[in-house]
Order: structure tokens, then C-alpha cells, then sequence
């Protein structure tokens, strides 16, 4: 193991001190930066969402901004504006809060499609387009965005499109009761200390480390049939696209690295399913029940697609 890999469970340890009992969410989000993705917070307000984020970027020593999403904001709102300076006599552009590492969108839903779709660039590219002019990105560059599953009033669905640039869509949940009662008698959370474990550059040194996690072929396989029955279920109209089917198995070595191990195993694809499959499949039947017809049909696709065997 490298020193960068050996920090991983540090990390995860470190930021679990804030918030509790959701290792597995934790584990999950570091994943998805290790995989260059983006994440997609779907869940009640309250459950610790922007607190994960920040406690994230303090312990990797990451910048990081934070946008409510509103349905006034404008494009260059999050972008930036170019702004007339009479005293140079020339346009000046001032950078708006997306020129960070860690970009928390909240209600990214409670916006218009115009402006969500500015994000839409910055996603895919790591790049902004004002005026004819690009502007990079940083590399590690995150989108880390909220909405709300039970609210629809005043809110624009995210284009197939956009959710297909997330890579994980994930839940937090509720604490355990004992979670629960710790964080009620225990003060507040956001004045925990929470000691700086790694650097971005050592983010930097994981990220080249996904791409050389080996897959063995039949894995590889394995992973493409599970994609393939989303295309030929019965009750799905739209099934995983081949940007999804990449995205799965950037997901599967990053997940393996904070294992600690330096190979996808098929139980990192199974694990994987719901939270990389679940927002980028449409319904051909469905009501106010979606998630659960949902849950029961990639658990279904889990159990009939044979898994593996031997290495």
C-alpha cells in the first residue's frame, strides 16, 4: 500500500467524529471524488448534508463554496460576470463561486433549467465558456448537489442529461436512535476539530492510483451484463447508458482503493448498483411508489444476473 492509500480509513475516521454512523455515505462520497465524479444528494433537509461536505473539505484541506439555489438565480450568479472597469478602460471578469474545488449546490432543483444548465459545462469539462472566453477549472473540481425528494412544488426536474453527469445519486438518512441521542447530548457538531489528514495533492496521487486498480475481464463482464438487463428490463423505458456503464467501473476501482484493495471484486459492482443505476433509469410503470418499484428492480437485476466465478 502506498502512504496516500494507508490514509484512507484516517480520513473516513476523521470526518466520521462529525457525523455519525454513516460510514458507508462517507466511504461512498470520497469514491466519487477519487472517480473524478459528481454527487447528488437526494434526501430530507436536516440529515447533515452540507455539514458532510464541509467536514470533508477541511479534512483534505480542500476549498469549498456553498449556492442556494433559487428560482431568481442567473447563470452568472454561479459563473461569474464581466464588468466594465472605466479606470483600465477594458471588461474585467470577476469569477463567480463555481472557480472552487468543492462546489455544494443546495436545492439544485429549486432553480430554472437555464441555470442548471450552466452547470452542465463545468460538470463535463472542468471549464466555464463567458463571452467567448474559457476559463479552466480546477482538476478536482466537485459538484456536490441537494434537493429534496418529497417537495415538488416550485421545482424544475433535472434534465436526463444533467443526472447522467452524476455519478453516484446517494441518501443519508436518518441516524440510529443512539446516533441520534449522541448528537442532541453532545453539543454542536460543527465545532468538532477536525484535523486536516490529506492534501489535494495527495487527493491528486489516489486519482492517478484508480485508473491502475486492476479489473479482471470477467468482473469487466459481469459489469456490462448488470447494465445490459437495465436495457432489457421489462418496466425500465430508459436504461443505463454506456457514459453510465464507464462511470461504473471508474465507480467500481475507486471503491476497491478505499478498500484497500488494488482490485474490483463483483461485490463492489453489486454495492454499487443502486446508487450509480437508480438516477439515470426511467420507469415505463410507476406512481408515488418510485423508489421502491425501483429498489425491487435492481435487486432482481442483482440476483438473475450470474455472478462470476473463480478469479
Amino acid at each position: 500500500m502506498t502512504e496516500e492509500k494507508n490514509k484512507i480509513p484516517q480520513l473516513i475516521d476523521e470526518v466520521s467524529k462529525v457525523i455519525l454512523g454513516k460510514r458507508d455515505i462517507i466511504q461512498l462520497t470520497l469514491t466519487a471524488i477519487l472517480a473524478g465524479g459528481h454527487i447528488l444528494f437526494e434526501d430530507v433537509p436536516g440529515v447533515g448534508k452540507t455539514l458532510l461536505v464541509k467536514t470533508i473539505a477541511s479534512a483534505i484541506q480542500s476549498d469549498y463554496k456553498r449556492v442556494q439555489f433559487t428560482p431568481d438565480l442567473l447563470p452568472s450568479d454561479i459563473l461569474g460576470v464581466s464588468m466594465f472597469n472605466q479606470k483600465e478602460n477594458k471588461f474585467e471578469f470577476h469569477r463567480g463561486p463555481i472557480f472552487t474545488t468543492l462546489l455544494l449546490v443546495d436545492e439544485i432543483n429549486r432553480t430554472t433549467p437555464k441555470t442548471q444548465a450552466a452547470l452542465l459545462e463545468a460538470m463535463a469539462e472542468k471549464s466555464v465558456t463567458i463571452d467567448n472566453q474559457t476559463y479552466s477549472l480546477s482538476d478536482d473540481f466537485t459538484v456536490l448537489a441537494t434537493q429534496n425528494p418529497v417537495e415538488f412544488e416550485g421545482t424544475y426536474l433535472l434534465p436526463e442529461a444533467q443526472l447522467d453527469r452524476f455519478l453516484l445519486r446517494l441518501k443519508i438518512g436518518y441516524p440510529s436512535f443512539e446516533d441520534e441521542l449522541q448528537l442532541i447530548l453532545g453539543g454542536n457538531r460543527e465545532e468538532i476539530p477536525i484535523e486536516p489528514i490529506m492534501s489535494l495533492e495527495e487527493i491528486t496521487v489516489l486519482k492517478k492510483q484508480v485508473s491502475q486498480i486492476f479489473i479482471h475481464e470477467k468482473v469487466a463482464n459481469y459489469a456490462l451484463k448488470l447494465v445490459q438487463a437495465t436495457r432489457e428490463h421489462e418496466n425500465i423505458s430508459l436504461g443505463v447508458s454506456p457514459r453510465g456503464s464507464e462511470a461504473f467501473i471508474r465507480a467500481a476501482k475507486a471503491y476497491a482503493l478505499t478498500e484497500g484493495r488494488e482490485y474490483v471484486v463483483p461485490s463492489d459492482l453489486q454495492l454499487l448498483v443502486p446508487v450509480i443505476f437508480g438516477h439515470r433509469l426511467q420507469l415505463k410503470y410507476h406512481g408515488k411508489s418510485r423508489e421502491a418499484e425501483l429498489e425491487k428492480i435492481l435487486n432482481q437485476i442483482i440476483k438473475h444476473v450470474p455472478v462470476p466465478v473463480g478469479r
